[in-house]
């Protein structure tokens, strides 16, 4: 199989790890295009060429970079008359100009097509990109979908083809392992990770509940974004400020090792009339490293958790400090939960197993 992937999502070298598990199947000769960066609004997002064994990378330009909506790759048509693809994956929401464009292109070579979504709000779109929609709806072949809730979405707007709910990247367990020793005489470490501080995240209630633990703490809060300076003056009129450190947003290579210094990662998210948590992709990488976690009910979270964490209701406090105050109190109980996030993850996301599942659909798709 003749595979054409689009991805932005790619430039992330850890991401990356995923293509090399796909073109490790031998009926799989895969061709990823990516752009040179992407401008996220939190900040450019740098293609990374961590992992490019067995595959070909090709990097495009793209037409109204950071634009969710409207950007595209002038050079796809070619690149699909030069490969001549089976199917062509667009790693894109069905809205976007950058999928209704890959689709059409795929069409010209005969190519099946398939889209992914994170998408779990039913929204509409106006014109065009409703009209775009449409006819992606009813013109692609295969959709995968990140959670529960998108599969959703999509059949209530009109999908009616095959559909599989696979998350877009697992981990690496290689990369993301617990650390040889954890030093039980230091302070109790809480750890939140976000690309953006935004208030959807939900990081003010971990102030709220850290504030009312007693003893020897202090949290670590990794991202940068607009609710930074309210988080940093709620910290002090909390009288916590000395025990909250802020770190900008670090490079996925440098995860790992941020998240094996933590007792316990939170992901505090709350969900609003334009947002809920689609994944928590932090939660798999602290559960791969044996941190316990801890996850609000918004969105997907209670889904990638399972029984391998402590899940509170939104917005709670009361809730989310017992639970903190549970782990700070118990070892035994951290180790446990450490040991079962570990198995959890290596049985569900691992890039191993997200890639298998991904070429199971492509090979259903020629089938």
């Amino acid at each position: 199989m003749r595979i054409l992937m689009v991805s932005k999502a790619c430039l992330v070298g850890a991401y990356q790890t995923k293509l090399e598990e796909i073109a490790r199947f031998d009926d799989v000769e895969l061709v990823v295009v990516v752009p040179p960066v992407w401008n996220d609004a939190a900040g450019p997002i740098q293609l990374e060429r961590s992992h490019i064994a067995g595959y070909k990378m090709i990097v495009d330009p793209i037409r109204f970079n950071g634009d969710y909506h409207i950007h595209h790759y002038p050079k796809l048509r070619h690149r699909l008359a030069q490969f001549r693809p089976h199917i062509v994956h667009i790693d894109e929401e069905p809205y976007n100009l950058a999928t209704w464009l890959a689709w059409r292109h795929a069409r010209a070579v005969k190519a099946k097509s398939l889209f992914f979504s994170w998408q779990n709000l039913q929204r509409q779109y106006p014109f065009p990109f409703s009209s775009m929609e449409k006819q992606v709806l009813q013109g692609v072949d295969y959709a995968i979908m990140g959670n529960q809730d998108a599969a959703q979405v999509w059949r209530n707007k009109g999908y009616d083809g095959p559909t599989k709910v696979i998350p877009q990247f697992g981990i690496d367990p290689d990369l993301f392992h617990p650390p040889a020793i954890r030093d039980s005489g230091r302070d109790f470490v809480i750890g939140s990770a976000s690309r953006r501080l935004v208030i959807e995240k939900g990081v003010d209630l971990l102030l709220r509940a850290a504030a009312k633990l007693t003893g020897i703490w202090r949290v670590h809060i990794v991202g940068d974004g607009p609710e930074r300076p309210n988080l940093e003056q709620l910290a002090r009129e909390l009288g916590i400020r000395d025990r909250v450190h802020f770190d900008k947003s670090i490079s996925s290579s440098s995860m790992p090792a941020f998240l094996q210094q933590l007792d316990v990662l939170v992901l505090s998210s709350r969900t609003t009339p334009h947002w809920k948590e689609q994944f928590g992709r932090v939660l798999v990488e602290a559960m791969a490293c044996e941190v316990p976690v801890i996850g609000s009910s918004s969105g997907e979270i209670p889904h990638v958790i399972g029984s391998a964490g402590l899940i509170f209701p939104e917005d709670n406090v009361a809730v989310l400090y017992t639970h903190l105050l549970e782990l700070m109190q118990s070892v035994k109980l951290r180790r446990e939960l450490g040991q079962r996030g570990r198995q959890h993850v290596l049985s569900l996301y691992t890039q191993r197993r997200i890639a298998s599942q991904t070429v199971g659909v492509y090979r259903e798709m020629m089938n």
